[in-house]
């Protein structure tokens, strides 16, 4: 229907690279598959970006966040794969731990992680060494191109 309403779903991520320059991403269990992305997720309404990055990094990590500086915000079409659909976009933001995070990194993808919906894991991965087969969604493909430049 042309007069259907669309939906935007709007996500926001952290990009944070330690002093060994690596890279943190989530390996995650979520919707009956795996996949691997940056930390960050689904802004709530009401919400505004970095309080919601914020709070995923709560959520997810149980670590506060310090944000740097915008990085990218998506700037090509693309379709959410979830919460119904509709036009997804997705803002990075260049942050740091406000202190030495607690969690215990993963030193292999999906490294002992059950299929259980809603697992998540941390893991760095040298900024050298990463490639955009490294992630599962194609915005972050893009903003790990934009990192390695």
């Amino acid at each position: 229907m042309e007069n259907e309403r669309k939906k935007f779903n709007v996500r926001v991520y952290g990009l944070v690279i330690n002093e060994n320059n690596e890279l943190l991403v989530t390996d995650e269990y979520c919707q009956n598959r795996f996949m691997t992305k940056f930390p960050g997720g689904g802004l709530e309404f009401g919400e505004g970006l970095i309080e919601g990055l914020k709070r995923e990094f709560l959520e997810e990590c149980n670590e506060h966040v310090e944000i740097l500086e915008h990085f990218y915000t998506t700037d090509f079409f693309v379709e959410s794969m979830f919460s119904g659909g509709g036009q997804l976009i997705s803002i990075y933001y260049r942050c740091r731990f406000k202190q030495q995070p607690q969690f215990t990194a993963l030193n292999s993808p999906f490294e002992n992680m059950p299929e259980i919906n809603d697992t998540v894991g941390f893991r760095w991965v040298p900024l050298s060494e990463i490639t955009p087969e490294h992630v599962t969604y194609p915005i972050d493909r893009k903003v790990i191109e934009m990192l390695k430049k």
